[in-house]
């Protein structure tokens, strides 16, 4: 009951609403008793008056915000209809979060959209953790129901239910799959691939398409998933329940047949499908009548090959699966066999003997199609003793054809069914417990319904009650548990309709009493309903409809249906008559025969009927009716007897559009599955649990009197009855107190009013002293003003009096100025007028000495130029005699120029390469500079010449000018010749020389192009020559960069090839000794012959696999400890490099594993003898050494050719000088790469070759032969400062040195004192010159430290010490290996051939360092998340912060350890530190050890942060700020022991980015832009579901906003993310390691401190 203080003003409440079901509203006036009527106001801001009759009309209260998005709906304040619906649709279109706790149901919700959360790094995060600490999840069901199986030893089952098209069958197949990968340990093996493959069978054979589901299920499935005493899966069973065989033969509108049948017609091209003569599926009736042939998605072709590859799994072999495929075409082909009808009133039928889908079902089936033509139309009757045939009509013959294709695939169905159950039986041992799934249909109601859902829903009928039953009986075991005082809480109890089905004179009796009848009807069977459950004994869930009387109506739990008769009986019947199974069974298809001679020896419980002419017999054939409800109450028998857990899948729309909600589906479906019986239930007891810590923490305002956080229950206890008068609202438990529905709101408002009231005496304080603050305030600024304005009063005056005096003596100092400027003024015109007068004497004066000085100028010019006149004649003559001659010389110059040009022929020489051009024009430069110079000579010759002629000249003048003195008249017609003469000759010669001039530059103007375009040809090559040095070094350094990632990518494949080698390893070791305990137990005293304290190597040369180590050192001393199945599990699980142990009993060979593990049939390999796998074995490894040795030499050679080719591309890159060289060098370079690219094939191809090789090896260890040493022996070199160790001491120097090395002896050692002393000794035999000795102790070394290692896997300390030596070892082999020796002149190289004993020991090492994280990886596992989220580094930080409601906690829970128990950051220091020490006890390299933290770090941040992402409570602020302050711790750790450097803090920003985040403000947009800036390291999916699980531990904080959410994806869609897709980090990733080769100084005995304890005194020195 509801307090009616809570209808206050402002209060939310849920009104109902025709379209959205419930909507909320406020109240604006509070409630009073009495009042009629509550004023609310709708969200469109409408005003309402809301009527109220009573108090118990009122509407159901609003959640307060804090609970709005809850993942568990029982946490909620108040519990009802409203609340529940809102938080799943805030939770489904708001969070994207489509699964929702409902105390111990899982609410799923179908989003219709494929989301990233069923990864294998969920699987991770989720396995081995609490239930209740989780997001909501499919996984966290399944984990929860295993928990408890390996806990308490008791069986589980998982119940998925919900309508078509909600998800169950995802459900169920993800179950499987976490069951599959949890009992496998992260690696399918035969079974838990099995279990996986039964899927896609059951979909193509049981799955089809409805109007509202693509792939809906036609039958109900159990599956029970069996686990052996380990936790592992070891077989599984399926029962199946009520096929929906009318589906066979009819189809609704828009639906289509069972998957298979169109999986078969799209692939009818295959070669081997054409023999089925199928087609497309519109040509058979029975795939056409839905008229949907295809589904929008789906590839049917694939499908089939994906179900033919799981009955390849499955152990189905393929000519099976085609007699299967061709009994199931042959339906096709029996539904469009056309049957005419004949006779007078078409009482005949017939089949014409030429129809073609006759013959093809015949010959498909092997039957006698005449036999088959005849029975389908015909009956056999006995009468009176006597066997009569009579012929049936068309519609007779129609029916018994679909009643023969219906009953022909129901057992198939049930063949399928059997076949995977007997591939899925456990072969090895009994299941101890088991889980079982169940994949049901829901509560189904159509327009008209009929026999299938009446089946269904009598169905659902059972399952809700075992459901309601077991819901109130953990209500009622968690009262008893808190020792409470209460009353029996009533819920409804659906016994009487299922009385009504399935009671004596019940439907189902009467039904089945109705079939017995000769001339039985549906409405005689409707008539006796009447009579029985209306007239004599009325029934409160029986009605009749009021327009039908073929109808009835039954009043489920979650709906009334209406259900039409018509075809009850027959349906009920699933009768097919005898003749027709007799043909079949006379089959010659061996299936079709199996098929129907096992019907015969049926159990009670068999699929359907067969109908004969005896009466007696058909009697007492079972129903559909009666076998349903037998097999229904097996099922809850089974359910009963184990422990439920409840999945319930949700519906949201009908148009299957992702992510879209509907309101009033959503709401049936709830009413339907039981979700909201669950909240009446719990809301019937005490709905709110707290801790008294808890509520203490929360209401510490409330109580009174010390508080003491030690007496919070006596505290509580007393305080309590105050707050709450009703006793009956609350009660008190041992740990816990219990409130009733809306009590823990009426805290909440007690609460808020006490500090609401405390905040009102808080701010009257603060007022009062505000407002004092704010009267001295004002105060002190009045006397500042007071004081300011007197002074300013008083300058004003000073101001005044300076003004006056100012003034004062402005004015006589103005006076003065003007006086005086009038007296300059009168000065200066008087002054001017003097300077006037004698300026203009002055210039007078002056223009008459010009005027004098011009007239004598004019007379010196007018005689200088009649001399020059004379002058220029003179030279005139000179000169036109000059020009003459030079003009001859130039027309000589000119023609031999023009002769040169002409023979240059520059433009075709310049096209043949630009050398060669450069190279003319450096020739015509010369060339030039040669003729300017002998031009120069001629010039100065000519010079000369003129000179002199000019001399001639003057002198003849001089003679003319005497001779013209003595004759003074001389002839003028001569002179005027001459001058003619002399003008012309100086015109040519002017136009002569202008000619040569514009040549000369023409020829100028040529050899400056020249010149510039060399220039730029010159440039051009050095820019292009730059270019191709760019594009060679990036190329190279591109290819680089891929062959680095493509070296680290196959070194990591193969540590991970060498890990499960390892593991494999352990596991034989396992299976042997337990198999050796068995047969020790039974009393045989057998001795395997495996088993020695000294043995030879099996093989000189291992491969960096073999499997030598198969056979140990010695059998182990100790029996191994197994610990409990839930920490082998759990760790199992989640660490990747963990061996897990399996050490079940086998009495199977090695070769017999072998084949199971390989999947090979035992018969033909039993077959096969001894000496023929020898020799097998013998020619693979002779083929393996020789594609060893070739791909060696190849690998060499390209090495080299490498080499080479990068120093000619340096050399061409140094002295290239043309474009054509470096295309040249590309494509050489290209030519190189593609050589790689085959060489790496070639490469994949050789380790397929190596990988038989492994195989053979391990199937034939006594196969393997030592091989003849090597006819060519070296001479040994003489080497002092060795240990010589004698062939019978070897086995003393390994037991003593490695195998009976004790934990302190070795820790007290030198590092590397035993690989010294074995190096020296290996050094020293192969001196000796004995290979095979040599061989044979390095052999036996590497087994030994093998052996080591596995006797000390649970110990870090001895094995970093056998890390050590083994690595030490490697270097000092690989250091005197002939190929190292030779850079050295000092070291003197080994004769033996050494290598594969060195890969042997680099397999080695990388095991070791394997088995060391794992070790460390095992300590930390269950400690990272509770010492990194959860412990409390900061005292008392989140003390207060208690959230509103937690979660309820499940009676199954495991209980969390609290106080000091509880792992903290010092166990996490402390395990790194353990490792950290042994490494550097060893001296390890600090590289190896940096690799070694950066993979731990990465394990720590991935484990942590994705347990964030999926702990809803961990997403606060006060939390981020504890996990921050942890992380720093870590850094500070790793800082300190300078391992920074390795990138082992860099791996932990993504979880600091994350921590920042809770930190951070998320409010504006300008949060928004800082957020996706900083978290760099963090996906955007990662960014936003932290942003979606923030969730305030105070009143002080607030949630996210979805506008802000939507913003920061807005912002994360413009980032370039390079981040993978996926939520959670890949906790199972793992980094390859790399061992640094440190060439150690040379070794000498005299070195070496050997101490006593070791007994190795027999060893010299050499």
């Amino acid at each position: 009951m509801v307090t009616l203080e809570l209808y206050s003003k402002g209060e939310s409440v849920w009104v109902p609403d025709p379209d959205s079901v419930w909507i909320s509203a406020h109240i604006l006036q509070d409630y009073r008793p009495g009042d009629k009527q509550l004023l609310l106001q709708l969200p469109n801001g409408n005003e309402v008056q809301y009527p109220v009759d009573s108090p118990s009309n009122l509407p159901p209260l609003g959640n307060p915000d804090i609970l709005e998005g809850e993942n568990d709906l029982t946490a909620l304040s108040f519990l009802h209809e409203p609340a529940v619906l809102h938080n799943l649709r805030v939770r489904f279109l708001d969070y994207n979060s489509i699964y929702t706790y409902c105390g111990i149901v899982l609410v799923a919700i179908n989003p219709y959209e494929q989301l990233p959360i069923y990864g294998e790094e969920v699987i991770d995060a989720y396995s081995g953790q609490d239930m209740t600490d989780m997001e909501p999840h499919i996984f966290s069901v399944a984990e929860e129901a295993y928990r408890t199986m390996i806990r308490e030893e008791k069986n589980q089952s998982i119940i998925i239910s919900g309508e078509s098209g909600s998800g169950k069958t995802v459900s169920a197949k993800f179950t499987m799959r976490y069951f599959a990968v949890v009992g496998g340990a992260a690696r399918q093996t035969s079974v838990e691939e099995r279990v996986l493959a039964s899927n896609p069978i059951m979909e193509s054979i049981g799955n089809a398409k409805t109007t509202r589901n693509d792939n809906s299920s036609r039958f109900g499935k159990y599956i029970e998933i069996g686990f052996g005493r380990k936790g592992d899966i070891i077989g599984a069973n399926m029962r199946t329940y009520l096929l929906e065989k009318s589906r066979v033969v009819f189809q609704a509108s828009s639906e289509r047949n069972y998957h298979i049948f169109y999986q078969l017609c799209a692939s009818r091209e295959l070669p081997e499908m054409r023999s089925l003569k199928l087609d497309a599926p519109e040509h058979f009736r029975y795939t056409n009548q839905g008229e949907e042939m295809l589904i929008p998605g789906t590839d049917d072709m694939s499908d089939l090959e994906r179900t033919r590859n799981a009955f390849t799994i499955l152990g189905v072999p393929p000519n099976q699966q085609m007699e299967l495929f061709r009994i199931l075409s042959a339906i096709l082909h029996l539904g469009n066999v056309n049957i005419q009808a004949s006779g007078r009133s078409s009482d005949r039928s017939y089949i014409d003997a030429e129809d073609c889908s006759l013959a093809v079902f015949s010959k498909l089936l092997g039957v006698e199609g005449s036999q088959m033509a005849h029975w389908l139309c015909h009956r056999r009757l006995a009468v009176g003793g006597e066997m009569l045939v009579k012929p049936m009509s068309g519609q007779q013959a129609v029916e018994a054809r679909d009643a023969l294709a219906k009953h022909i695939y129901g057992q198939l169905f049930t063949w399928t069914v059997q076949r995977l159950n007997l591939a899925l039986r456990s072969q090895r041992e009994r299941a101890r417990s088991y889980i079982g799934v169940l994949d049901i249909y829901g509560f189904e109601t159509f327009e008209r319904n009929s026999f299938e859902q009446f089946c269904i829903n009598y169905a659902n009928e059972k399952l809700q009650q075992q459901f309601n039953r077991h819901v109130f009986q953990l209500e009622q075991e968690e009262y008893l548990r808190e020792e409470l005082a209460w009353n029996r809480i009533e819920f409804s109890d659906n016994q009487q309709c299922i009385n009504l089905i399935e009671g004596h004179l019940g439907m189902l009796d009467l039904l089945d009493e109705e079939c017995r009848m000769p001339k039985g009807s549906d409405e005689n069977w409707v008539q006796k309903l009447y009579d029985q459950h209306l007239t004599s004994k009325p029934h409160p869930h029986f009605r009749k409809p009021r327009m039908s009387s073929s109808a009835f109506i039954v009043l489920h739990f979650a709906d009334t249906v209406q259900y039409e008769c018509e075809g009850f009986l027959d349906k009920n019947r699933d009768t097919v008559f005898e003749e027709l199974i007799n043909i079949l069974k006379a089959s010659q298809s061996e299936l079709v025969a199996e098929l129907f001679q096992q019907q015969g020896n049926a159990p009670p419980v068999a699929n359907g009927s067969i109908r004969s002419g005896k009466r007696a017999t058909r009697e007492h054939k079972l129903t559909v009716g009666f076998q349903f409800r037998q097999s229904l109450q097996m099922l809850m028998d089974t359910l009963n007897s184990t422990t439920p857990h409840y999945v319930r899948c949700i519906k949201p729309n009908d148009l299957k559009q992702p992510f879209m909600f509907d309101p009033k589906r959503t709401v049936q479906q709830l009413r339907a599955c039981g979700v909201l019986e669950t909240i009446r239930i719990s809301a019937a007891g005490y709905p709110s649990r707290w801790t008294y810590e808890e509520f203490f923490s929360r209401y510490r305002v409330l109580l009174q009197g010390p508080q003491n956080q030690e007496q919070a229950q006596a505290s509580c206890r007393q305080a309590l009855p105050q707050l709450i008068p009703d006793t009956d609202q609350y009660c008190f438990g041992k740990t816990k107190v219990f409130f009733r529905a809306g009590q823990v709101a009426l805290l909440e408002r007690l609460r808020s009013e006490r500090l609401r009231l405390a905040a009102v005496i808080i701010q009257s304080r603060v007022r009062g002293w505000l407002a004092r603050t704010r009267y001295a305030r004002i105060l002190w600024a009045t006397i500042t003003i007071q004081r300011y304005s007197r002074g300013a009063l008083a300058r004003r005056l000073a101001l005044n009096l300076r003004y006056t005096k100012a003034a004062i003596v402005i004015q006589k100092t103005y006076r003065m100025v003007v006086v005086r400027q009038l007296f300059l003024m009168i000065r200066q015109a008087t002054t001017t007028i003097q300077a006037f007068t004698r300026g203009t004497l002055a210039r007078r004066r002056y223009r008459l000495l010009v005027a004098e000085r011009a007239a004598v100028l004019l007379q010196a010019r007018v005689r200088g130029w009649l001399a020059k006149k004379a002058y220029r004649r003179v030279r005139a003559a000179v000169v036109f005699m000059q020009c003459c001659a030079r003009r001859r010389a130039a027309r000589r110059e000119l023609l031999k120029l023009k002769t040169e040009a002409r023979s240059v022929e520059r433009y075709r020489e310049l096209n043949k390469g630009m050398e060669v051009k450069l190279m003319q024009l450096q020739l015509k430069a010369d060339q030039e500079a040669r003729e300017c110079a002998a031009l120069r000579e001629a010039l100065n010759a000519e010079r000369e010449a003129s000179s002199a002629e000019l001399e001639a000249l003057r002198a003849t003048i001089q003679k003319l000018e005497s001779q013209k003195q003595e004759k003074p008249q001389p002839g003028p017609v001569i002179s005027e010749k001459e001058v003619e003469e002399r003008r012309r000759a100086e015109g040519k010669a002017a136009q002569e020389i202008l000619q040569l001039k514009q040549e000369l530059l023409v020829l100028q103007t040529e050899k400056d192009g020249m010149n510039r375009e060399r220039e730029e040809l010159s440039a051009r090559l050095l820019q292009q020559q730059k270019t191709q040095e760019e594009c060679v070094h990036q190329a190279v350094s591109q290819a680089s960069a891929a062959l680095s990632a493509e070296l680290d990518e196959e070194r990591r494949k193969y540590q991970g090839l060498l890990r499960e080698f390892t593991r494999l390893e352990q596991r034989y070791d396992n299976l042997r000794e337990m198999s050796l305990l068995t047969e020790h137990n039974k009393g045989h005293r057998r001795t395997d012959s495996a088993q020695s304290l000294s043995f030879e190597p099996l093989s000189p040369s291992p491969t960096p696999l073999s499997p030598q180590s198969l056979t140990p050192l010695s059998p182990s001393p100790f029996p191994s400890a197994f610990p409990s199945p839930e920490e082998v599990r759990r760790v199992s699980v989640t660490s990747p490099c963990l061996e897990r142990r399996v050490s079940m009993w086998s009495a199977d060979s090695p070769m017999e594993q072998l084949m199971e593990k390989m999947d090979v049939a035992k018969d033909p390999a039993v077959k096969m003898k001894g000496e023929d796998l020898a020799y097998a074995y013998d020619a693979v490894r002779v083929a393996n050494k020789f594609l060893e040795s070739q791909l060696h030499n190849q690998r060499t050679q390209w090495e080299e050719e490498l080499e080479a080719l990068r120093c000619q591309l340096s050399q061409k890159i140094c002295g290239s000088t043309s474009a054509a060289q470096g295309q040249d060098l590309q494509e050489l370079l290209e030519a190189r790469e593609h050589e790689c690219v085959r060489l790496r094939k070639e490469l994949k191809e050789l380790r397929n070759t190596v990988s038989l090789r492994r195989l053979l090896t391990q199937a034939l260890p006594s196969a393997l032969t030592v091989e003849d040493s090597c006819p060519y022996q070296p001479k040994p070199a003489a080497v002092t400062g060795l240990l010589e160790c004698r062939k019978r001491d070897e086995t003393k120097l390994i037991k003593n040195l490695i195998t009976d090395l004790r934990v302190d002896g070795g820790l007290s050692l030198p590092p590397g004192l035993p690989a010294s002393v074995l190096f020296l000794c290996i050094r020293q035999v192969d001196c000796s010159g004995d290979q095979a000795r040599t061989h044979s102790l390095c052999s036996t070394t590497v087994t030994a430290m093998k052996g080591a290692l596995k006797k000390h896997v649970n110990d870090i300390r001895m094995t970093a010490l056998w890390l050590k030596n083994a690595w030490l070892l490697l270097n000092l082999l690989t250091q005197h290996s002939p190929k190292q020796s030779l850079n050295s002149n000092d070291l003197v190289p080994l004769t033996s051939d050494l290598s594969d004993s060195v890969r042997s020991l680099s397999d080695l090492c990388i095991q070791a360092y394997q088995q060391l994280l794992c070790i460390t990886e095992t300590h930390l596992q269950n400690i990272i998340v509770p010492a990194m989220l959860e412990s409390e580094t900061i005292p008392g930080l989140s003390g207060a912060a208690i959230k509103l409601v937690v979660s309820r906690k499940r009676a199954g829970s495991d209980p969390r350890p609290v106080g000091g128990d509880a792992p903290t950051m010092t166990a996490v220091l402390r395990e790194l530190g353990a490792l950290h020490s042994a490494l550097t006890h060893q001296d390890l390299p600090p590289s190896l050890i940096e690799q070694a933290f950066h993979q731990l770090t990465y394990l720590i941040c991935a484990s942590a942060l994705n347990s964030l992402l999926l702990r809803k409570d961990m997403c606060s602020w006060s939390r981020g700020m504890q996990i921050r302050y942890n992380v720093s711790l870590l850094e500070e750790w790793l800082r300190s022991r300078g391992l920074q450097a390795g990138g082992a803090v860099a791996t932990l920003e993504p979880l600091i980015q994350a921590v920042q985040l809770l930190q951070v403000g998320k409010k504006s947009e300008a949060d928004a832009q800082a957020i996706v800036q900083t978290c760099t390291a963090l996906s955007s999916q990662q960014i936003v579901k932290i942003l979606t699980l923030y969730t305030p531990h105070s009143d002080l904080d607030e949630r996210v906003t979805l506008n802000f959410i939507r913003t920061v994806q807005g912002l994360l869609k413009g980032r370039s993310d390079s981040q993978p897709s996926h939520i959670l980090m890949d906790v199972r990733r793992v980094f390859p390691v790399t061992f640094p080769h440190v060439p150690p100084p040379v070794l000498s005995a005299e070195q070496l401190v050997i101490p006593d304890s070791l007994k190795i005194s027999f060893l010299r020195k050499a």
